[in-house]
Parts: C-alpha cells; sequence; structure tokens
C-alpha cells in the first residue's frame, strides 16, 4: 500500500496553489515566500538564501560579467528534518525548484497558470498548469516525503536529516542550487542528493552537457538589384552549419557512453536562432546564430569547444572571404557541464531497491541529453540521481500536464529511499 496517499488531499492543495504562482522570469519571490511559510507550518527548520551574482561570475558555467546574472529578490528556500542522531546519519537533499519557463497563452487551451483537473483517454487523473511536470509537482514531492518521514519518525530507527529544496533560477543555468553547491547555506554537511525532475519514474544518473555559443557573419551589403556586388552572408552560414552537423554526426560514432546508447544522437548540435540582413531588397550583410552544443559525461566543455572551433577554422580557412573577414563564435548565456553518479553509489541503490518495493519496472539507471541542478551538487561532491514524477516531453510544451497517480508513486518511492539510507 503506498502510505504517500495520506497526504493526497494536502498534496492537491498545495500544488495546485504552487502552480497558480507565475513564477517566470525571475518573478519566484512570492511562491517561494509561501512555501517558506508551509515549510515552517509543517514543523520543518527552515533555511533561505539568495544568489550572489559575483559569487557566481567565479563559476566557469555562469558569465563572467555579474550584471549578465539576475538574482535580486529570487530567493532559494529549504526545510530541514533532523532524525536520532542527525550527525550519526546522513543528510539527503531532495530539491526541486519553484521557477518555470514563460506560456505563451495563444497556444493554450487554458490559462497556463490556473491549474486544471482532467482525465486520459484510459482515465488517469491529470493536472495540466505551467510547472505541473517541470516540476512544481516535482518539489511538492520532495516537500512531503520529509513531511511523511517527519510524522513517521517514531516507527522507524532512524539518524541524519532530510533537506527539502525549493530553489530558484534552474531554468536559468541554476542559480540558487549552484549558490547552494559554492556556498554551503546550511550549518552540516550534505552527503547525498535526489533532484526530483520529471523522468517518468526512471533513475538518472548522467546528464548531458552543453555549450551555448553566438555565431556571428559578416558580408557586404548591396541591392538586391545588383546583388553581385555585394557578399551574402548566407552561403558562408550555410557551410559553417554543414561543417558543424557533419561533427556532430562523426561524434555520435565517434563519443560513446553505456547509458545513451538508445538515442541515435546522442549529442545534438542545434541551431535555435538565426537572424540575417535588414530589408527584403538588400544583400544580407551580417548574421547571428545561436547554437547548443552537446558535451557527453565524461567530456569536459572546453575540449568539445576546441572541436567546434577548429571546425569553423577549416571552413574560414577555405574562404578568401571568412579569412579576410572572420567570423565570431563566442560563448553567451549558462554553460551545462555533464555530470554523473556512480551506479554504485548509496543513493542511487536506495532508490533502486526502493523502485522494487513499490513494484516499478524501470529500476535501471539511464542517462539523458539535458541539464538538471544534479550537476551543481554532483560537482560540489555529493552524490545526486533525478528521478520524478511526469515527463520531459511535458516539459516547456503548451498544455503541461502530468498524470497525478505518478506524483504519488513518486512519492512513496523518494520516502522509502531516504528512509532507507538514513536507517
Amino acid at each position: 500500500m503506498n502510505r504517500f496517499t495520506t497526504y493526497d488531499d494536502e498534496l492537491r492543495e498545495f500544488v495546485g496553489t504552487f502552480l497558480g504562482f507565475d513564477t517566470t522570469g525571475g518573478r519566484e519571490r512570492d511562491a517561494q515566500a509561501w512555501v517558506l511559510d508551509r515549510l515552517e507550518s509543517f514543523g520543518f527548520d527552515t533555511y533561505e538564501w539568495t544568489a550572489d551574482a559575483d559569487r557566481l561570475a567565479t563559476h566557469h558555467e555562469f558569465p563572467d560579467d555579474p550584471a549578465d546574472i539576475p538574482v535580486a529578490d529570487r530567493p532559494s528556500v529549504a526545510g530541514v528534518v533532523e532524525f536520532g542522531d542527525p550527525d550519526a546519519g546522513p543528510t539527503v537533499v531532495l530539491n526541486g525548484h519553484a521557477d518555470v519557463v514563460p506560456a505563451d497563452e495563444e497556444l493554450w487551451e487554458t490559462d497556463p497558470f490556473d491549474p486544471v483537473w482532467g482525465e486520459t483517454e484510459t482515465g488517469e487523473e491529470t493536472l495540466t498548469a505551467r510547472g505541473a511536470a517541470d516540476m512544481k509537482a516535482g518539489t511538492a514531492v520532495g516537500v512531503f516525503a520529509g513531511r511523511a518521514l517527519a510524522d513517521a519518525a517514531a516507527e522507524f530507527d532512524l539518524d541524519g536529516r532530510v533537506v527539502v529544496e525549493s530553489v530558484a533560477g534552474e531554468e536559468e543555468g541554476g542559480i540558487g542550487a549552484a549558490a547552494a553547491a559554492l556556498d554551503n547555506p546550511y550549518p552540516f554537511e550534505r552527503d547525498a542528493a535526489v533532484v526530483t525532475e520529471p523522468t517518468e519514474l526512471t533513475p538518472v544518473t548522467a546528464t548531458e552537457g552543453s555549450i551555448m555559443k553566438r555565431l556571428h557573419v559578416d558580408g557586404r551589403s548591396a541591392h538586391a538589384a545588383r546583388r553581385w556586388n555585394g557578399e551574402s552572408v548566407l552561403p558562408h552560414f550555410e557551410r559553417i552549419r554543414r561543417a558543424f552537423e557533419t561533427l556532430e554526426a562523426e561524434r555520435a560514432d565517434r563519443v560513446s557512453h553505456p547509458l545513451y546508447e538508445r538515442f541515435e544522437n546522442p549529442w545534438p548540435v542545434n541551431v535555435g536562432t538565426v537572424r540575417a540582413g535588414s530589408w527584403g531588397s538588400s544583400v544580407p550583410a551580417s548574421l547571428d546564430a545561436e547554437v547548443r552544443i552537446g558535451v557527453a559525461p565524461g567530456e569536459t566543455l572546453a575540449e568539445v569547444e576546441r572541436e567546434f572551433e577548429a571546425a569553423l577554422a577549416a571552413v574560414v580557412a577555405d574562404s578568401d572571404w571568412l579569412s579576410a573577414h572572420p567570423p565570431t563564435f563566442e560563448r553567451y548565456s549558462v554553460q551545462f557541464s555533464p555530470a554523473e553518479t556512480p551506479p554504485d553509489t548509496p543513493v542511487v541503490t536506495a532508490l533502486e531497491d526502493a523502485m522494487s518495493a513499490a513494484g516499478l519496472p524501470n529500476a535501471e539507471p539511464i542517462g539523458e541529453t539535458y541539464g538538471a541542478d544534479s550537476r551543481h551538487y554532483i560537482g560540489a561532491g555529493i552524490p545526486t540521481v533525478v528521478f520524478g514524477p511526469g515527463s520531459i516531453d511535458e516539459a516547456h510544451f503548451p498544455n503541461e500536464t502530468i498524470v497525478w497517480e505518478e506524483v504519488l508513486t513518486a512519492g512513496e518511492v523518494v520516502t522509502d529511499t531516504v528512509r532507507r539510507l538514513l536507517a
């Protein structure tokens, strides 16, 4: 029996209220104040921190200029429960984030911030709202797992601590989690973490890295009626794009990882934006493109970056125009380091055992092609696994939906995982 269902009514109310906060674009403050108040009402010892932009600017993933890191008025909050002799057992962090990506209301059938209950065609109860899958329901799973353990403390002989976190700025590179990884906000060390991002109830022990680069190519403008007097940037960009595509395919064959064998293209390269020209009857004289480059666990951002810079250099060397007008290819925004936790780590094996006890079939760890806040904790020496309700296919998508039974199952498994670690 799933004892987590004891909290079903309260969990529904918590998730529904949490989803009602519009936490896009750095607007986490009101939602986080509400979460902090709820943690206090549940009896947690509470903590709050705000990232320091100057400190984050020293981190290799963040921009060098603190002005480019939006931290003001974006608190991260946490609640702590201690058991038995808290220093005799491990401290386990259950991490989730409060922020969500914007929702284009024209593409939604309902108000993205007015949660709607529904059903699948097979009768499964669902909840639709921005953040339902990514990841306010997952954050709530961590909160109520901590509460369930606290309520059952007399039943189990546990030593250690549970920390439940609702952090800010995950969608912008993990601002709150990175701050907590760089400068521990707690007066104790952390031994393991579960990030409750949507994984379809499958343990994810490896996450891909990504490099964000901005390409600029110069040409020469001319009237379209005399376009031969100009130099269009488009053919040059197309040669660069094809070179990146060729390298992408070559890397898919050359760079392997056992947790990514199910992906035909595990380290994808995506040209996400292209802006060129200023007038329909003028030769386009400049082009800017933003490129995302996938990085495998075990690789470094710098070494993969050098591969793509070399591919660009080869295109430039083969063009008189580009040799005389070399493109620029600079980092922008936040970079994501790849990260991995070994499968024999206690937090992973405890999760696998809890999944088996709950009758779940997908206990074998996998790798994913996205990044998560897990990388910050792994980078700080904290073994971390990603596991939660919902699907990444719903994340950032119109009419984002989660199956409610998955939320309850995730709560059961996460609670049992922590119990096993603290027993």
